[in-house]
C-alpha cells in the first residue's frame, strides 16, 4: 500500500487506505479548511518539525463515551478540596504553548511546532478549537486543548505542572461536554493516563461513523472571526 501524497487540493483520501500504523497522508497544509475537513473525516495532523504534516487514521482508534467517564476516589477528593479551579478558553495560547513545552517520558521533543501552534490559534480565533484549564494559587498548572464540532470533541494534547492538574481539568471539561451533548471524545492513540479514566479502543469504521453522525457535515465555508 503506498502513502498518499497531497497537494494545495483541499481532499483526503478514504481511511481504509492508510498504513497498517494509521498514517492515511503526507503533505497539504493547516489551514483552517483542511484541518476541519480532516477531523470531519476522523483524521488528525501528527508529525515532526523536519517533516511535512502527515495525517493519521489509526485503526482502532482510542475514544472516551462521556458516560464512561471513571472518577477515582482519590481525584474525588481532589475535586472536593478544591485544589484547583476550573476554567475554559482563558488562556489558550498559553495552553498549547505548554503542551508543547512540557517534557514527556519517552519523547524526544515535540510534534506541537510553531506552525502548529498558530494554525489551531488560528482555529480557537475561529471557534473550533477550545481549552480546559487547571489554575491554582492564580496559576495555569494543567489543561488540554482540542477541536469541538457539533456533539464530537477531538483532543489534542494536556500538560499537567502539578500532580492531578490534568485529569482535573479533563473530567471537569468531559463534564461540561457531557452538559452540551457531546457523546464522543477522540483520544487518538491509547495512553495509560487516559485510559484509566475510562478512554478505550474501538473499531475504525465505528468510529468514522460516530463522527459521520455526531460531528456532522464538513462546513460550505469557514466562519471568520469578527
Amino acid at each position: 500500500m503506498q502513502l498518499t501524497l497531497l497537494t494545495e487540493e483541499l481532499w483526503f483520501p478514504p481511511a481504509h487506505m492508510a498504513l497498517p500504523d494509521g498514517l492515511l497522508a503526507a503533505g497539504g497544509d493547516l489551514s483552517a479548511e483542511r484541518l476541519l475537513l480532516a477531523y470531519h473525516s476522523g483524521i488528525f495532523p501528527w508529525y515532526n518539525d523536519d517533516e511535512p504534516p502527515l495525517w493519521w487514521c489509526p485503526n482502532p482508534r482510542f475514544v472516551l463515551f462521556p458516560n464512561e467517564l471513571r472518577v477515582s476516589k482519590s481525584m474525588k477528593q481532589v475535586i472536593r478540596r478544591g485544589e484547583f479551579e476550573f476554567r475554559i478558553n482563558t488562556a489558550f495560547t498559553d495552553v498549547i504553548a505548554l503542551c508543547a513545552d512540557t517534557p514527556r517520558p519517552g519523547q524526544d521533543g515535540t510534534w506541537i511546532t510553531t506552525e502548529v501552534e498558530d494554525a489551531y490559534i488560528h482555529m480557537h480565533q475561529l471557534g473550533y478549537a477550545h481549552s480546559a484549564e487547571a489554575w491554582q494559587n492564580g496559576r495555569l498548572v494543567g489543561g488540554l486543548y482540542g477541536i469541538w464540532l457539533g456533539n464530537a470533541f477531538f483532543g489534542e494534547s494536556m500538560f499537567s505542572h502539578r500532580s492531578n492538574a490534568s485529569k482535573f481539568a479533563f473530567i471537569q471539561w468531559v463534564a461540561h461536554l457531557k452538559a452540551h451533548g457531546v457523546a464522543l471524545i477522540d483520544c487518538q492513540v491509547h495512553t495509560d493516563h487516559l485510559a484509566s479514566l475510562g478512554a478505550r479502543m474501538i473499531a475504525r469504521d465505528q468510529f468514522l461513523q460516530l463522527v459521520a453522525d455526531l460531528a456532522g457535515p464538513p462546513p460550505a465555508t469557514i466562519i471568520r472571526p469578527s
